[in-house]
């Protein structure tokens, strides 16, 4: 693996691993912590959507899909926040709306969309310096938000009902968390592509849940255990010649079964 940095484009891969990581570590934490996996989810398949707007439209793929990734977070934020009875439904209509949009709009371009794949199982092989730069300002933003409106978020994370009666601004703090989940999964499509970033967001929190004391603390923990999985999984597909994306979902997936599987037996090695 160390001969391999000798090439750019594996600094890069590098690089945008230790990024894509850091996001995961923090909005993966808040994601888990507030119960809404399922409505990140929502988010990285309606995110197809704004992949299949660029291409249609020949606009930078990245910034569009940034784009469409913070209005469907919008939407789905405001239905949740007013509690509407349909709330899941309507989430799961943008969920797979978002998905058909973005394959008409990609039926509907002419030619061929080489490097689509990678947008939907990752190619962290081939991230230009571009990306690296946009990455960077969103890992900035999306640190410099949560170190903003910690207390705020803490308080929403564990009772709101509780946080508004302190004047909390609950519903702008969950507009908030949906618009950095959706920041967060535009930035993670490189690296293991929108099919596997829920994986890469909720499986290193899982992990670093167990013995964790606060949530500062689960989110570097999780941050760094997705940094070691992205490393892993990309040096594993560099000798095996493998798919990047799914390499570091799987090296994920092996290490949590792994942490389960000793945690079940307990410390001396009889079931808990």
């Amino acid at each position: 693996m160390l001969d391999a940095l000798s090439y750019e484009f594996m600094r890069h891969a590098v690089l945008a691993g230790l990024l894509a990581s850091l996001a995961c570590g923090v909005i993966g934490t808040l994601v888990v912590v507030n119960r809404v996996v399922f409505l990140a989810g929502a988010v990285a398949h309606a995110a197809y959507g704004g992949v299949g707007l660029a291409y249609f439209l020949g606009w930078p793929v990245l910034p569009c899909t940034m784009g469409f990734t913070l209005a469907a977070s919008g939407v789905m934020a405001k239905a949740t926040a007013d509690g509407a009875r349909d709330a899941d439904t309507l989430i799961g209509a943008l969920w797979a709306c978002g998905m058909a949009l973005g394959i008409i709009l990609l039926d509907l371009t002419p030619g061929y969309a080489a490097d689509l794949m990678s947008y939907l199982f990752g190619s962290i092989l081939a991230v230009p310096v571009s990306d690296l730069w946009l990455m960077a300002g969103l890992d900035a933003a999306i640190l410099g938000l949560t170190l903003f409106f910690w207390k705020d978020l803490l308080a929403v994370s564990f009772d709101r009902d509780f946080a508004a009666t302190r004047g909390v601004a609950v519903r702008a703090m969950h507009f908030l968390l949906l618009a950095m989940v959706g920041a967060t999964v535009v930035m993670v499509i490189r690296v293991v592509g929108l099919i596997l970033v829920m994986a890469l967001m909720t499986i290193p929190t899982s992990m670093a849940r167990a013995g964790a004391r606060s949530v500062g603390a689960m989110m570097w923990r999780a941050a760094l255990l997705a940094a070691v999985f992205s490393l892993a999984g990309l040096a594993l597909a560099y000798a095996l010649d493998l798919t990047s994306g799914a390499c570091i979902v799987a090296v994920a997936a092996a290490g949590y079964f792994v942490q389960r599987l000793a945690l079940s037996r307990g410390p001396a090695g009889t079931r808990a």
